[in-house]
């Protein structure tokens, strides 16, 4: 949301924006500004910061910093005309709808403009007229005062880099803020509210994600949305005049909206769902670890938190093959859902997957979610991630909604394999680390899991301030246990400490 500094507290007409969108702004984590507001080096007044007292903070800031230029030559190397509008920009009566509201806005700052510009000029030949009849030096004063005022007023001044930035990204990217919740995100491409929210990491309330079962209802309270697909669930006239409408079928049209809707406060809240599912893919990630892609319907999506598990079935009965994993993918996309599946004989589903059992488009049943191995919210602390071999799994689900949800001013990863190909995403890891300046990520080698443990524990305590932590631990029982067991001993609160054994 903007604002103006006069409105807020006198001075200069500077531009007032939320500390969410200050860091897209910036390019910088939301958590870095937030410490930046705690203390004391970047003034705040009710959640919203002044464009020139950032640019103070941040003086050798470029456009390019903020990765938006990075962004769209990726897009332009990829594809062109239609594919770069799907990617990039809203539908085009969308983007009309922001393009009024913005040229409306800049109508109405000429007006005022040029009324104090008649409104001085007037004043001047008054004072002018003043001297005439009654010559003084204090109106000659006045007049050679007002003369060097407007003169400043009209002169042309350095572009605000970042208020042009500003406004362009309020065409492209929507703001939305969640009542009573307060919590913001955007709103890109072609997405609607609900699949932007969930991208965010909000953990809205939603069922089929069509428009038929009206689970994602919510409240407009500001601002202006359009309806992106048609959907069955009849709203009643007063929901309707109430401002109700359905997430999963509105995008903004607006450029800022304020919805009241609630969130999804733990696992608890999640309902357990039965599924059928579909294969996609079954590919190798290690010659002893298979991904397995399986695929909800469009009308029957499967909700969950990042960390949490599904039990597959191979076939209808209950008595038939199954095996509880983590889910590994991000419940951004909850039709596409990714399991890391390491080589077992005594797991008769994991058997028949690397037999070769299952191909491209069979059924399969899906129960979950699972679980309560998800993150705490918003405690501002540094997180620290620890997995052993298929424990990456879940880890990587919360490290990406931890990424989306923008909190933790830093992220450390130590991951132990106990075979050769254990570290079969590196490379994932290895871009983080690249990416993010506050991403710390180390692979280590063990064949005994309890004593990588050990030792992947007391490397951890050299590198980071544990008890300042929180920390995930995921994998295997004697790995679990030893590493809990070295890290509580290292000072970690175990109110802080969360631990999924696989």
């Amino acid at each position: 949301m903007l604002a103006v500094e006069g409105s807020i507290g006198g001075g200069t007409m500077t531009p007032w924006v939320t500390l969410s969108r200050a860091a897209r702004l910036i390019g910088v984590p939301r958590g870095v500004l937030q410490r930046e507001v705690a203390d004391g080096r970047l003034a705040s007044n009710d959640g919203l910061v002044s464009l020139d007292a950032l640019a103070r903070l941040y003086p050798d800031w470029r456009p390019e910093d903020s990765g938006a230029f990075e962004r769209t030559a990726k897009v332009r190397e990829e594809a062109f005309g239609r594919r770069v509008q799907e990617r990039v920009l809203p539908p085009q009566e969308v983007l009309a709808q922001r393009l009024f509201a913005q040229s409306r806005e800049l109508a109405d700052a000429r007006a005022h403009l040029s009324r104090y510009h008649e409104l001085v000029v007037a004043l001047r030949e008054r004072i002018e007229g003043f001297g005439r009849a009654a010559p003084a030096g204090a109106l000659a004063e006045l007049a050679a005062e007002l003369d060097l005022g407007l003169a400043r007023v009209l002169a042309t001044g350095p572009v605000d880099a970042l208020t042009v930035m500003d406004d362009m990204l309020k065409i492209v990217s929507a703001e939305v803020t969640v009542r009573p919740s307060g919590r913001v995100f955007f709103v890109e491409g072609r997405d609607s509210l609900l699949q932007a929210g969930l991208k965010a990491g909000l953990k809205l309330a939603y069922g089929c994600g069509n428009g038929t079962c009206g689970l994602c209802k919510a409240r407009v309270v500001s601002g202006e949305v359009v309806k992106t697909m048609p959907f069955d669930y009849p709203l009643s006239e007063a929901e309707r005049l109430q401002g109700h409408t359905l997430l999963c079928a509105h995008s903004a049209a607006s450029s800022e909206i304020v919805i009241e809707t609630l969130e999804a406060q733990g696992p608890s809240e999640i309902p357990e769902q039965e599924v059928e599912v579909r294969v996609r893919s079954v590919a190798p990630l290690a010659p002893d670890t298979l991904l397995v892609h399986v695929q909800t319907p469009r009308g029957s999506r499967l909700r969950f938190l990042a960390g949490q598990s599904a039990t597959l079935y191979g076939g209808a009965a209950d008595t038939d093959a199954h095996a509880t994993w983590p889910i590994a993918s991000c419940p951004c996309d909850d039709r596409n859902l990714h399991f890391h599946v390491a080589r077992d004989a005594r797991d008769a589903l994991a058997t028949m997957f690397f037999d070769g059992a299952f191909r491209p488009g069979d059924a399969l049943r899906l129960w979950g979610p699972s679980g309560d191995f998800v993150l705490a919210e918003d405690t501002g602390r540094p997180l620290a991630f620890v997995a052993c071999d298929t424990g990456y799994a879940p880890i990587k689900s919360l490290i990406e909604h931890a990424i989306a949800v923008d909190a933790a001013p830093a992220m450390s990863l130590d991951w132990l394999a106990t075979r050769s190909d254990g570290h079969y995403h590196a490379n994932q890891c290895r871009a983080w680390a690249a990416a993010f300046d506050a991403f710390r990520y180390e692979a280590h080698q063990a064949a005994d899991a309890a004593e990588g443990a050990e030792a992947l524990a007391s490397r951890m305590a050299e590198a980071l301030d544990l008890p300042k932590h929180d920390v995930y631990v995921a994998g295997p029982v004697a790995f679990v246990d030893a590493a809990c067991a070295r890290l509580a001993n290292a000072g970690v609160p175990a109110a802080r400490l969360r631990a999924l054994v696989l």
